[in-house]
């Protein structure tokens, strides 16, 4: 979560982090609390030991037989004292951590002020807007006049926010993922990885998923989560592990279903593909040194932008301001394609920097010179699935309704140029 050293060296410090995200101070209550749960350990350690010098007072005087009960008695107020003490320092650690696991990660300097996403800062744009000599359909359009994108079908059988796609479109998705996790193997040696889609409570907790953001994910009767995001599974793999400095950087990718109940949404983007129950991303994931962070969040940008870069997908980098940076992100750097049909710029990927804040919701370290220490963590897709056919679909329609295929697709569509 948050270094506690830390913030009792500098609690105006850290409330001016939070104030940065729009929260209220809360260094001095924790610094308060921490004392007195110190002071509590402090007087349990010296109840203990008086407690150990009595048991072994108590011993001596029974092998001279000699009357204890005086003493006895003191040891059985030693031991109630010992109890509440333990039980007091306990619920005060209890009111700590609750506190600590609901405050988002502090901000990277770089990271511009701001309220909403109107506040983020362009950092570039990579290609121009395609013009059209007709209007341009969304991908919803295109997709139905061709019969290979069939929403009835799909609330018939799970209700809203799912899709069945047929024929082209089918293997067009299939081909994009495929694409995807090669050029991350290929091109970045990110290490292809296949990963459950269940996972436990501490994975979902150590990757900043819960508490938050239980209410954003499924949970199944046996109490295990679906996946909201492969993240979860490859950043959790190095949860409680000491790794040696020279296994340091890991670079992992997987292509996987996703899962998300879209809580909070209700109403946007309704209509078509651009917000689903089930999806599929391709997810990249570092495990790095501290000092490597940076030039590492760079580079996973870097790679998720080759891959619309390859497609010819029109995009701009988005560095998100304060108000728009995700809970477990230190710095954020979105990748927004532009979609013809719908005249407006989407995220199709978010590539962000957590430092070690999930590294010590997971205990998860590194064997550095002077002994143990957190790792940091990066995540970013590379990219949604989903959302990158719609921009394929979208930018490569024709008049007629039909869809060009991106030449670096056609060896992964068996050599087909064209649907419709």
């Amino acid at each position: 979560m948050h270094d506690l050293k830390a913030l009792r060296a500098d609690p105006a410090a850290f409330d001016a982090a939070l104030a940065r995200r729009g929260l209220s101070p809360v260094g001095q209550q924790l610094v308060s609390e921490d004392e007195e749960r110190r002071a509590a350990l402090a007087a349990l350690q010296e109840a203990q030991g008086a407690r150990k010098a009595l048991a072994k007072e108590i011993g001596l005087l029974k092998r001279q037989k000699l009357d204890t009960a005086e003493i006895e008695a003191k040891a059985v107020a030693l031991r109630d004292q010992i109890a509440g003490l333990e039980e007091r320092a306990n619920t005060i650690q209890t009111r700590i951590d609750d506190v600590l696991k609901a405050l988002p990660n502090r901000l990277d300097a770089s990271v511009p002020d701001g309220k909403s996403e109107d506040e983020n800062v362009v950092v570039h744009v990579r290609g121009e807007k395609r013009e059209f000599a007709f209007e341009a359909k969304q991908h919803f359009e295109l997709g139905e006049a061709l019969g290979l994108m069939d929403f009835p079908t799909a609330a018939k059988l799970s209700g809203t926010r799912f899709v069945v796609l047929r024929g082209a479109l089918a293997r067009l998705e299939r081909a994009l993922g495929q694409f995807m996790l090669d050029t991350h193997t290929t091109k970045f040696g990110y290490s292809e990885t296949s990963v459950p889609l269940l996972v436990n409570d501490e994975a979902m907790y150590g990757t900043d998923k819960l508490p938050k953001f239980a209410e954003d994910s499924f949970r199944t009767e046996d109490g295990r989560w679906l996946i909201p995001t492969a993240e979860v599974p490859l950043t959790a793999s190095v949860m409680g592990d000491i790794l040696p400095a020279d296994a340091l950087p890991i670079r992992m990718t997987a292509l996987s279903q996703c899962f998300r109940s879209e809580a909070g949404s209700a109403g946007r983007d309704v209509r078509g593909m651009l917000r689903q129950h089930q999806f599929t991303k391709c997810e990249l994931v570092s495990v790095v040194k501290p000092e490597d962070s940076e030039a590492e969040h760079e580079r996973m940008t870097q790679a998720a932008e080759t891959v619309l870069e390859r497609l010819g997908i029109t995009f701009r980098r988005m560095l998100l301001c304060a108000g728009d940076t995700g809970f477990g992100a230190a710095k954020t750097f979105d990748l927004e394609a532009w979609l013809p049909g719908q005249k407006a710029w989407r995220e199709i990927s978010s590539c962000s920097n957590t430092r070690d804040f999930q590294a010590r919701r997971m205990n998860a370290r590194y064997r550095a010179e002077n002994g143990p220490a957190f790792v940091n963590t990066l995540n970013g897709s590379g990219l949604a699935v989903g959302r990158t056919m719609i921009a394929v679909m979208e930018t490569y329609q024709n008049e007629d309704g039909s869809i060009d295929i991106p030449e670096v697709l056609r060896p992964y569509m068996g050599g087909l140029n064209r649907i419709g």
